[in-house]
């Protein structure tokens, strides 16, 4: 996931390497969230090697796992399912990255690299370029079983992983990450952030005339996975690239929003296609929408009642429907 936006530089031109083959020093202007750097991993934030998990975690693994696939069919994407059965993320205990990495990259030509903790925006922005996907090398414990604030290998492997097998999927990752390099050069980390947010994290898909979710954040838990697809208290409003960058969003609670494709091929087009220098320079340095809103211009499929968040929300034990 993405960290904290930049917030303060000037219009400096990033220069990556045009094939980003090493990391870019980013100018000293350059303002990107200060993550303190542990003193095992080098510039490119990477751990030596994947960590050895103990057996009590790789039982975390598999109940994670099995809660999941409890509630995923008939919510999750089929693309989604189908990259659990291709890369056999259920055979028992936190895959091995050696092992996945190689079937991925078999398949899209990704592979899943270690990170110690959330990393910043440009070597994420880096990795995603070169088809690369940092995992976080730990597991929650059974006193956060239900939720986690930083991201952890089931989050990251579960819940990313399988989509990065689907081909267009895949490319779009990598678009992605070059794109970061762009929006920093126009200090517009927040509104890329958003789209992150709205479609790899919690974003839906219609597959004929169902609706289904592709986004890690909903696919990786329980709750969520419900109340996306089921609630009639979120909007699900079809994706506009151009106003879901402009729309904040909750990172604590489930979404009083969500965007939704018509396909992946449809989410790669409508972000790949654009025009960003120009989107970029239209931006307000803030979001313009609230994450509750519905503006004259959506083409919704659900207005939602707000009634969970009315209620308000998870801090008060409101019933997520």
């Amino acid at each position: 996931m993405i960290g904290v936006a930049a917030e303060t530089m000037a219009t400096t031109e990033l220069l990556p390497a045009g094939d980003f083959t090493t990391l870019p020093e980013l100018p000293a202007e350059v303002f990107t969230a200060p993550l303190q750097r542990p003193p095992h991993v080098g510039e490119d934030w990477l751990e030596p090697t994947q960590r050895d998990y103990g057996a009590d975690e790789h039982a975390i693994w598999d109940d994670l796992y099995a809660r999941q696939m409890d509630v995923l069919p008939g919510r999750a994407a089929s693309a989604f399912l189908a990259g659990t059965q291709k890369l056999a993320l259920g055979r028992g205990g936190v895959p091995e990255f050696a092992r996945l990495s190689k079937e991925l990259g078999a398949l899209t030509g990704w592979s899943i690299v270690p990170v110690p903790m959330l990393i910043p925006d440009h070597v994420f922005f880096w990795h995603l370029a070169n088809r690369r996907f940092p995992a976080g090398n730990f597991i929650r414990t059974r006193e956060t079983f239900d939720y986690i604030e930083e991201p952890d290998v089931f989050h990251d492997v579960f819940g990313h992983v399988p989509m990065l097998a689907d081909r267009v999927y895949a490319d779009y990752m990598q678009a992605y990450g070059r794109a970061g390099w762009k929006a920093m050069r126009y200090n517009r980390l927040k509104a890329l952030g958003a789209l992150y947010w709205y479609t790899v994290e919690f974003g839906l898909i219609m597959e004929g005339d169902k609706l289904r979710a592709y986004g890690a954040g909903i696919l990786s838990g329980p709750a969520e996975a419900v109340f996306a697809i089921e609630a009639q208290s979120p909007n699900r409003i079809f994706l506009n690239v151009d106003r879901v960058m402009r729309t904040d969003y909750v990172i604590d609670d489930l979404q009083p929003t969500y965007f939704v494709i018509e396909s992946l091929d449809d989410l790669y087009h409508q972000t790949v296609d654009r025009d960003f220098d120009r989107l970029y320079r239209s931006l307000n340095a803030g979001f313009t929408y609230a994450n509750t809103a519905v503006i004259d211009i959506d083409n919704v499929l659900h207005r939602g009642s707000q009634e969970y968040f009315l209620r308000g929300g998870r801090a008060s034990s409101a019933n997520p429907i």
